[in-house]
């Protein structure tokens, strides 16, 4: 009996990107420079505001571009920051007590 073949369509599977970076993160710089031209209301503030704008775009890309689920994934690392399990590093060579111990 053979298994059915199911299809992962790339439209279901598409991450959440605006611009080219986080969808949430672009629109909340694009906000604040948005905030911080017409608050302001000078022509220093109106490019301050755009260049930062530009600037934080170009970061939010290449973020984006090394994983775009990284806004999350970086969450996520400080949510759990109070707790990680005592665990021993893959290079620890253990004793022979230590070897008979788990056998």
């Amino acid at each position: 009996m053979a298994l059915n073949r199911v299809p992962i369509r790339r439209i279901g599977n598409r991450h959440s990107l605006f611009m080219g970076g986080d969808r949430e993160l672009v629109m909340l710089s694009g906000l604040l420079a948005f905030a911080l031209v017409f608050n302001a209301q000078e022509i220093r503030a109106a490019i301050v505001g755009i260049s930062l704008w530009i600037g934080a775009l170009f970061l939010l890309r290449l973020m984006a571009k090394s994983d775009p689920k990284m806004r999350s994934v970086y969450l996520r690392h400080r949510r759990y920051k109070a707790y990680y399990a005592a665990r021993a590093m893959y290079s620890r060579e253990n004793t022979r007590t230590q070897e008979k111990q788990y056998q």
